[in-house]
């Protein structure tokens, strides 16, 4: 397989996730990951540091995508409106390959207490996100901070019931992340 050949990084995910739910994540090595993939460990290393950091392949975008999508809701928007344009945003870059992986990903996550640990630290890094861009529209840091942490919660809801879902649907993640949302929205005003 050639050295540049396109889609490198998907098939090192891809690979990573059925190794790690086949063997486990301990017993799963960087050499086998290149394998699978069809390339060489100096490939994988040019897309990833290591392979803990497979698990959160795109997060960067993710975050970009979601303070984007707050940063572009109307001004009058409140900040659960303007998190809802964030989640409609980064739902966006959600396709059928995350759907497809996301039940063996969340089967390797829970056999793993280090991927539970760095799947952690992936929701507080979009929560921050969240919470940056929509300071940076004016909100005030508390109602901001709590805005960015339902909008986690809300992607995290959504994105398991979609992957749960038909996966030959043509049903998108943005309509789950959403409902999630106004649930949430909801049992938040009915502590009173």
């Amino acid at each position: 397989m050639g050295r540049w050949e396109p889609g490198a990084r998907e098939r090192l995910v891809v690979a990573a996730v059925d190794l790690f739910t086949e063997q486990g994540y301990d017993a799963t090595t960087v050499a086998q990951i290149a394998e699978r993939a069809g390339v060489t460990k100096s490939t994988f290393f040019r897309h990833f540091p290591d392979k803990r950091e497979l698990l959160v392949a795109g997060q960067e975008t993710l975050s970009r995508l979601l303070a984007e999508g707050i940063a572009e809701a109307p001004a009058d928007a409140s900040p659960l409106e303007a998190v809802a344009a964030g989640l409609e945003r980064a739902s966006s870059a959600m396709g059928a390959v995350n759907r497809e992986l996301a039940p063996r990903l969340k089967a390797a996550i829970a056999a793993s207490a280090e991927l539970q640990e760095r799947d952690a630290l992936k929701s507080v890094s979009l929560a921050a996100a969240m919470t940056a861009a929509l300071i940076a529209r004016g909100v005030p840091d508390s109602t901001a901070a709590l805005a960015g942490e339902l909008g986690v919660l809300a992607f995290k809801r959504g994105y398991a019931e979609w992957s749960e879902g038909d996966s030959d649907g043509k049903d998108e993640l943005a309509s789950y992340a959403l409902v999630a949302l106004d649930e949430l929205r909801a049992a938040s005003a009915s502590l009173g």
